[in-house]
């Protein structure tokens, strides 16, 4: 079989339709699902209460987010299905984003030291700056301003992480993380809402 034909058999139409809102739920689920203990600290973390958060984190903003990240890597690299070349930097975070509250979902399940993932918090931090950078740069601020979300996150959780040497410093930054929990799932939920009724009832809100 030539290269060319090869490549016909697994090319298909363009979509418009990338399946953001899937990440866009799961991931403002998890966040309203932590938000609540890092601000008031309820309900108190019993190990019940730890294996529930934790399957909801491996779950809702792990699986869903992972599930969506590859699904618009598949789209753009091999089935050229999305053209829209912010959808890579979509795709990326989705992927690392998903792969990290695997992470994140079992440490709490597990009850593990949480110091382990004060390094992390650097890396997607990161990765966050340059969600920022490059959806600003495309003009979609309404993106942009999530990842600015998901900075903040990241900023509160290098301090959150450690209460276990520095308890007062550690509250501060689970406060910190909670506020920017609460605030990005919120918006979350708003773009999952943006999406849909965008895609399904053409209602153009801001995205």
């Amino acid at each position: 079989m030539s290269t060319s034909l090869a490549a016909s058999v697994i090319t298909l139409p363009v979509s418009l339709y990338p399946p953001l809102a899937v990440g866009f739920f799961g991931l403002g689920t998890g966040y309203l699902v932590y938000a609540p203990y890092e601000l008031v600290h309820w309900p108190p973390r019993t190990e019940s209460i730890d294996h529930a958060t934790g399957v909801w984190g491996l779950w809702m903003p792990g699986f869903l987010q992972f599930l969506t990240g590859m699904y618009l890597f598949a789209g753009l690299i091999l089935f050229e299905t999305f053209r829209t070349p912010a959808d890579y930097m979509a795709a990326l975070a989705f992927t690392a984003y998903g792969v990290h509250w695997f992470a994140l979902g079992w440490n709490r399940y597990q009850r593990s030291d949480p110091r382990a993932s004060i390094p992390m918090t650097v890396a997607f931090l990161l990765i966050s700056i340059l969600g920022i950078i490059v959806f600003f740069s495309v003009h979609d601020n309404p993106v942009g301003g999530l990842f600015i979300g998901l900075a903040g996150v990241y900023v509160g959780d290098f301090f959150a992480f450690m209460i276990p040497d520095q308890p007062k410093l550690g509250r501060y930054g689970e406060i910190f993380t909670g506020v920017f929990r609460l605030g990005t799932g919120f918006w979350l939920m708003y773009l999952t809402y943006a999406v849909v009724l965008n895609f399904v009832l053409n209602y153009g809100l801001p995205l």
